[in-house]
């Protein structure tokens, strides 16, 4: 059953929202699917209020906790280069600037080449740059490197 209480104008404070949709962990589809529906109006307001901000963070970290439970993304089979790559062209950088993200330049151009592998300090220091789980830049299983000398 979906509520209709976000098409009008939202709370602007932080105890008026919760007292709209209480933050609390997330239980089931129903529970998700309000605050899903809370969170998209929130995230579309021109400007928000720094209550409904805090509001919107701590929201979305429940929704993450409960998705990541309850629908967890494999990532067993994700390339971490072609992860690179994709999103790599979509902010329009290049092998030299992974390179320089990660401390030397001449590395990108080396990972993407499949030279060398993503190390862990590596992938950690790309995940918080694109700000994706570095789960995607770590490969399960045998390492690469040593396929290509």
């Amino acid at each position: 059953m979906r509520s209709t209480h976000c098409s009008g104008n939202l709370p602007e404070t932080f105890n008026e929202l919760n007292m709209l949709h209480s933050l609390r962990p997330i239980q089931d589809k129903v529970d998700f699917e309000s605050a899903q529906e809370i969170a998209d109006s929130l995230a579309v307001l021109d400007r928000r209020t720094g209550d409904q901000e805090d509001y919107l963070d701590t929201l979305a970290t429940l929704m993450e906790k409960y998705e990541n439970e309850h629908s967890p993304i494999d990532t067993s089979r994700i390339d971490p280069v072609g992860t690179l790559r994709f999103l790599m062209a979509r902010h329009s950088l290049t092998g030299s600037d992974i390179g320089r993200l990660l401390g030397s330049r001449p590395l990108g151009g080396a990972i993407l080449r499949g030279e060398r592998g993503i190390s862990k300090a590596a992938a950690v220091k790309l995940a918080d740059h694109f700000g994706v789980d570095v789960g995607v830049f770590i490969k399960a299983g045998k390492s690469r490197s040593s396929s290509r000398r």
